[in-house]
């Protein structure tokens, strides 16, 4: 019998550094002994590298069992919205040439990746196709664009999210990535004809990235390599994008001048860099240091260097998004300080599991106080709370429970043919032992391959 097709649209997949892509690189890695899987998506260049402008605009490519079709787009400049829309528009054009290609799918499955566009591309394949549409939101738009003042036309935040909502009425199945996002997708609809729909949380890969200590060889190399031997390190790891409010945030490290052993560490590449590297240029800060992404098989060293991780997001964000960092900062058994609205799933975890403090976006008096709290607490009690966040992670937010919601959700969509069901937390405990060596094997895949360790 053959196995069901499943056609994945998704902007970034391997080798590229965007948590998404390394996402969904390993979510196809675990379905592809059920599913025949086809992904299209960019050619790698997420973090900037430079493209080959002379390549062909598809080409092909493989990844053990799954068929990859890549697409040549411009360059894009994340600080320029002309840019953006150049980028979007190709991809979303070529994106849907190639979809229409597919002479059968049993499944499109697309992410809210180009906003809005990512589900009307499930929407298109969906009918064009007459396959059943999986759309899996990582982020609301046109709700996210609006939180951090990218989209202010009134006429086209009313037709974005109209637009949005019918790919979420058409859609099959609707993933969410949070609880609060859950909340999101209710409203929307006003509570009534809520189109079916399970949360399933982002993860990082608990077994590589593990606790460890200061004076293990790979992280003491980190910490040596970048003069952070003798150093208290606050850090912000993954992409210093729109959403995070760190061109502000980092406006409290003059604050922190006096205490010579305190360095701010931000480790990766996005829209507000310039402006942050601006800053503490200008401001002659020599307590902050950045540094690019940092290499996959590199990552546990440079997440087991920091004594606090920031997970912050922009005010609005609640509901709209959920900084998959806190996975990897939790696996890693690290504290935690969030610049995160109370209720949000960052949040809750950071509660629930007791591994840090959180204070609201904003409030940057605040973020300096509690920051200094922490501080203070000194590495032993640091310690204690990351490591009760590796408990909680270990207790409820496995990798392998999450693959195989995913998995038991696909198949009993295409055994009842209808419009799916909700998985139960607890149902993916029954693994049948086969997810938990095949979720193995695709880490040392991704490992091997040496794919980098961006972050949402």
């Amino acid at each position: 019998m053959s196995k069901p097709r499943i056609v994945f649209v998704i902007n970034y997949f391997y080798p590229d550094y965007a948590s998404t892509g390394q996402i969904l690189t390993e979510l196809c890695l675990h379905l592809q002994h059920d599913f025949d899987i086809t992904v299209i998506a960019q050619q790698p260049g997420y973090a900037g590298e430079k493209k080959d402008a002379k390549a062909p605009r598809y080409a092909e490519d493989r990844l053990e069992n799954i068929s990859i079709l890549r697409i040549r787009l411009p360059e894009v400049d994340k600080r320029s919205k002309a840019s953006r829309l150049r980028y979007i528009s190709a991809y979303f054009l070529h994106a849907v040439r190639l979809l229409l290609r597919q002479r059968k799918a049993d499944f499109v499955y697309t992410i809210s990746q180009p906003p809005v566009l990512g589900g009307l591309i499930g929407t298109i394949g969906k009918l064009a196709l007459r396959s059943r549409h999986i759309y899996n939101i990582q982020d609301f738009n046109p709700e996210q664009a609006q939180a951090v003042g990218f989209m202010n036309h009134p006429l086209l935040q009313r037709t974005a999210l109209l637009l949005d909502k019918l790919n979420c009425r058409l859609a099959d199945h609707v993933i969410l990535v949070g609880q609060d996002m859950k909340e999101t997708l209710v409203r929307r609809f006003g509570g009534k004809n809520v189109p079916p729909h399970s949360v399933i949380n982002n993860w990082t890969d608990e077994q590589d990235i593990v606790p460890l200590k200061r004076d293990d060889p790979g992280v003491a190399a980190f910490l040596k390599r970048h003069g952070l031997e003798d150093k208290f390190v606050v850090m912000y790891s993954g992409n210093l994008g729109l959403y995070y409010d760190l061109e502000n945030l980092i406006r409290i490290a003059p604050q922190f001048r006096e205490l010579s052993d305190l360095m701010f560490v931000f480790i990766g590449e996005g829209a507000v860099k310039p402006l942050m590297e601006q800053f503490a240029r200008e401001q002659g800060l020599t307590n902050v240091l950045f540094l690019p992404y940092q290499p996959k098989d590199q990552l546990r060293y440079s997440l087991g260097a920091a004594d606090v991780h920031l997970v912050v997001n922009q005010k609005g964000i609640k509901g709209v998004s959920v900084p998959s960092k806190i996975y990897g900062v939790m696996a890693a058994g690290k504290a935690v300080m969030g610049v995160l609205e109370e209720g949000s799933e960052a949040h809750r975890l950071i509660r629930d599991s007791g591994c840090g403090t959180s204070t609201e976006p904003q409030r940057y008096g605040d973020a300096a106080r509690q920051l200094m709290a922490l501080y203070s607490l000194g590495r032993a009690g640091l310690a204690e709370r990351g490591l009760q966040g590796r408990d909680y992670l270990e207790r409820h937010l496995r990798r392998s429970l999450s693959l195989e919601k995913y998995r038991e959700l696909l198949l009993s969509l295409h055994a009842g043919g209808g419009r799916g069901r909700k998985i139960p937390s607890g149902r993916a405990a029954a693994a049948v032992g086969r997810p938990q060596a095949e979720a193995g094997a695709a880490a040392r895949v991704l490992t091997h391959s040496n794919l980098k360790g961006g972050d949402r």
